[in-house]
């Protein structure tokens, strides 16, 4: 198992979410089964991932990447407390005009040790 390898299933542990490793990608994945989504009267499967790529040995910074699914109320305080960690909010919108409730993705993205970053992402989902 390679470096990255492992410090992609250390990255999905501090997520708390599922990992994927394919094609030197990192990408892990938080089911919100607790939200009970539907679109156009079927459920919704509400997921939330992270990834990092092309990750430099020698600093061990990567692209790091997330888009995250929020309820409404839970917006601001994931974007404040991201903000505050140094993390960039790329966009805020919605992806569905019939969803129920109301999903909001944030997108974020850093250069930053992959797991520094999920570590800052555990912060904020606990804000």
């Amino acid at each position: 198992m390679s470096n990255d390898e492992l410090i992609c299933q250390e990255f999905a542990r501090i997520i708390g979410g599922q990992e994927g490793f394919a094609g030197g990608k990192c990408v892990a994945t938080i089911n919100r089964n607790e939200i009970k989504a539907i679109i156009l009267g079927k459920r919704f499967r509400v997921t939330s991932s992270f990834s990092f790529e092309s990750r430099d040995n020698l600093t061990g910074r990567a692209l790091c990447l997330g888009r995250v699914a929020l309820l409404q109320r839970e917006v601001e305080n994931f974007v404040a407390s991201i903000l505050k960690q140094g993390i960039t909010v790329s966009s805020v919108h919605n992806e569905w005009f019939f969803d129920d409730p109301n999903l909001i993705y944030v997108n974020i993205e850093a250069v930053d040790d992959p797991l520094v970053f999920a570590r800052k992402v555990r912060r904020a989902f606990r804000s």
